[in-house]
């Protein structure tokens, strides 16, 4: 007896044709690398919020000791006068308190779960560094002289440094990846 070849039947049938090399694996149809979780930024995020609140605070307080002059006194000063904030120095509490605003925002995003935060956190070291220029020009005119300022100018100390701890620490942290 001679042996046949199997015949291939013509026509339609229930299965797909086969197709490559691999026909019949059991490959799965996604990547098998580890996928970045969505989760807070929670100690970058903390900081930038209280940096925020020490801006907030800041409006309440004196900048300058033994001179009744509060932080909300000068930031409606320098709004009164935008045309000449650089003229009269009046940039800087502006820079500090709407920097820290805006440090509180992105401090409140931060918490939102994502893959990664290191936008932000770029986004929040700009605003930062406009923060801290505001903070080192008035201490470098009074000679770093530090008993010249008052309460509401430590807190806005306090903005630049905890600005940019919040900010590094965004901008640093890679993406967790499941395993």
């Amino acid at each position: 007896m001679t042996e046949r070849e199997p015949v291939q039947p013509t026509g339609a049938t229930a299965y797909p044709p086969a197709q490559g090399p691999d026909t019949g694996s059991t490959a799965p149809d996604y990547s098998a690398r580890p996928v970045a979780i969505r989760g807070p930024e929670s100690l970058g995020g903390l900081l930038l919020i209280l940096a925020g609140i020490a801006a907030a605070v800041s409006l309440l307080l004196d900048w300058l000791e033994g001179d009744d002059v509060s932080g909300w006194t000068l930031v409606r000063a320098g709004f009164d006068d935008l045309g000449g904030i650089f003229d009269t120095g009046l940039w800087q509490p502006l820079a500090i308190v709407l920097g820290g605003g805006v440090l509180f925002v992105l401090g409140i995003l931060m918490w939102l779960p994502m893959r990664g935060h290191r936008f932000l956190g770029l986004l929040g070291l700009l605003v930062t560094g406009a923060v801290i220029a505001a903070v080192l020009v008035p201490l470098q005119d009074a000679d770093w002289d530090l008993g010249f300022f008052g309460p509401g100018f430590w807190l806005g100390i306090a903005v630049a440094v905890l600005g940019l701890l919040g900010s590094v620490k965004a901008l640093l942290t890679r993406p967790k990846v499941a395993r």
